[in-house]
């Protein structure tokens, strides 16, 4: 008989904020593998459970993997764990979630805290719609290229961020975002927790002065509508209605479609757009 995969989501901080069936499934399992053995074992002692602990992170997730899977297959019950927070987000409980459904062996989630969303609640933007970033990708190129994708985003952004590199992050959301809205957590539901919602300029400023330290949530609100208007103006600043809904016409829209969109573009009513448009075709 095959065993089972849970994956079990730790507190973020607060020891407290674990589950009791978080509790029962670590002590049910026969074994434990843990992104930071270390990190796990204080978990364990705490709430005095002893398992076998393996270790499964980034750098030997595909062997571990392999080997996570033909202990189940044997009929084990597995157990992993992230450092903190919910595994499979942004570690490599991704990768076995994938593995487990390649081999069709069950897998559960046994939900709990997850920084991301406490970042979002917290931050006072926009939470019925949203976007998770993660980690910004470290080569410069493909970092400008993944902001450059998420420019115009609307929704809520959350993205995590290391220490020393959060001041660097800041300058690039300046640099791409403007001089948006920003809420910057660390230490989230420990003793010293911190939340700082300032503009982008503001936390450049503080985080000069200020060292970063320990694990940062970074929640950036999405573009507004009036950027959106004010941005559409400039760019067809100098321009004709006329010469704006032609533009779209040759572009391949039809005509209702190119004055809906001008009408949008420039907050006018349909029908005065729609003026412009009478003698073209």
């Amino acid at each position: 008989m095959e065993g089972i995969i849970y994956l079990v989501s730790t507190p973020i901080g607060n020891l407290e904020d674990i589950t009791l069936r978080a509790i029962r499934i670590l002590k049910e399992a026969d074994i434990i593998a843990a992104e930071d053995t270390r990190q796990t074992l204080k978990l364990l002692n705490h709430f005095e459970i002893k398992k076998p602990l393996i270790s499964y992170h980034e750098h030997n997730k595909r062997e571990m993997g392999e080997r996570i899977i033909n202990m189940v297959k044997e009929g084990k019950v597995v157990a992993i764990t992230t450092d903190a927070g919910t595994p499979g987000i942004s570690d490599p409980g991704e990768d076995i979630v994938k593995l487990a459904i390649e081999n069709n062996i069950s897998i559960y989630l046994i939900p709990g805290a997850s920084a991301a969303i406490y970042g979002l609640v917290v931050s006072g933007f926009d939470t019925s719609r949203f976007v998770f970033e993660g980690f910004l990708p470290r080569d410069n190129r493909e970092r400008r290229a993944r902001l450059e994708e998420i420019r115009d985003e609307r929704r809520t952004m959350i993205f995590y961020e290391a220490p020393h590199r959060l001041l660097k992050t800041l300058a690039d959301f300046y640099e791409t975002f403007g001089n948006r809205r920003i809420s910057i957590c660390r230490e989230l539901t420990k003793r010293y927790e911190e939340i700082e919602r300032v503009s982008l300029l503001d936390a450049i400023e503080i985080y000069k002065e200020k060292e970063p330290r320990g694990e940062y949530v970074l929640a950036i609100e999405g573009k507004s509508d009036e950027e959106i208007k004010e941005e559409a103006k400039s760019q067809f600043e100098g321009m004709g209605i006329g010469e704006h809904i032609r533009m779209y016409i040759d572009q391949g829209m039809s005509k209702k479609e190119a004055i809906k969109r001008v009408a949008k573009e420039r907050d006018l009513p349909k029908s005065e757009v729609y003026k412009y448009s009478i003698d073209m075709e």
